[in-house]
């Protein structure tokens, strides 16, 4: 049996490895990779890219990944001082978002992803939660991650896939203060929103935890059921190609 291809959308950051030093790259933690191979689905790094979302008629399910600020100026507001957002990043994947939203293509956002999700159903953000809720217990230190009680309504798709889960891990300083055409599903316990989803929709789930890092990813692994049973339409009419930019010799590093 085939396995079902997930797109996991990649974050464009300077790397290191080796010899080389803040090299811009594009990259995903393994922990997304070793998730959907684990659920028994096929990853596929997906790099920003808003030329078009043709990339899609060859998906079974997409994942959103965590990663940087949403750019307020997706969501009518001017950046705050703790803000970093991706410009680049977020044109990419609301390229593949709107696209996606039009089809019965399941997809999970995680963290960063549901947000975005959010905001593309015109929604918006609270851009620094401790200004809001009086704590930093979503985002306890850098590369610490928080640990919190959380709540789902019974018999939605998050409390369905949740159920007997009262805690999710934390890794965000912002969140949802308006979930757009989303519907709320899950709360931590000082309200922050945890869970979204679309009811009308086969498989739409927005969570703000990071599942690729729970003992138990079950979120990424209703992503890949989902996605074994989704049927694929046929490929719609592909406008024509964008002529490339001039062939520039790349520099060796």
């Amino acid at each position: 049996m085939t396995r079902p291809v997930i797109g996991i959308t990649a974050y464009a950051e300077p790397a290191s490895w080796a010899v080389w030093r803040d090299v811009p790259a594009v990259l995903v933690p393994e922990a997304y990779v070793r998730a959907v191979t684990a659920a028994g689905g096929r990853a596929v790094v997906l790099p920003p890219d808003d030329r078009d979302p043709d990339v899609l008629d060859v998906l079974d399910g997409l994942l959103l990944a965590g990663g940087a600020d949403v750019d307020p100026a997706r969501y009518g507001q001017l950046p705050a001082p703790r803000t970093e957002s991706r410009p680049v990043r977020d044109a990419g994947e609301l390229t593949l978002v709107t696209a996606a939203l039009g089809t019965d293509l399941p997809v999970l956002g995680v963290c960063r992803g549901m947000q975005l999700l959010a905001v593309a159903t015109g929604g918006a953000l609270h851009q620094h939660l401790p200004d809001v809720v009086g704590h930093d217990g979503h985002r306890p230190a850098p590369g610490v991650y928080g640990d919190h009680p959380a709540r789902f309504v019974p018999g939605s798709l998050a409390g369905r896939v949740m159920a007997g889960v009262d805690r999710v891990n934390s890794y965000h300083h912002q969140a949802l203060a308006d979930p757009g055409r989303l519907t709320v599903t899950g709360w931590s316990d000082d309200g922050v929103v945890e869970a979204v989803e679309d009811p009308d929709r086969p498989f739409l789930l927005g969570v703000q935890w990071h599942p690729e890092n729970e003992p138990d990813p079950r979120a990424i692994t209703a992503l890949v059921r989902a996605a074994a049973a989704h049927t694929r339409p046929t490929s719609r009419p592909h406008p024509p190609a964008v002529p490339p930019p001039p062939h520039r010799h790349p520099t060796s590093i």
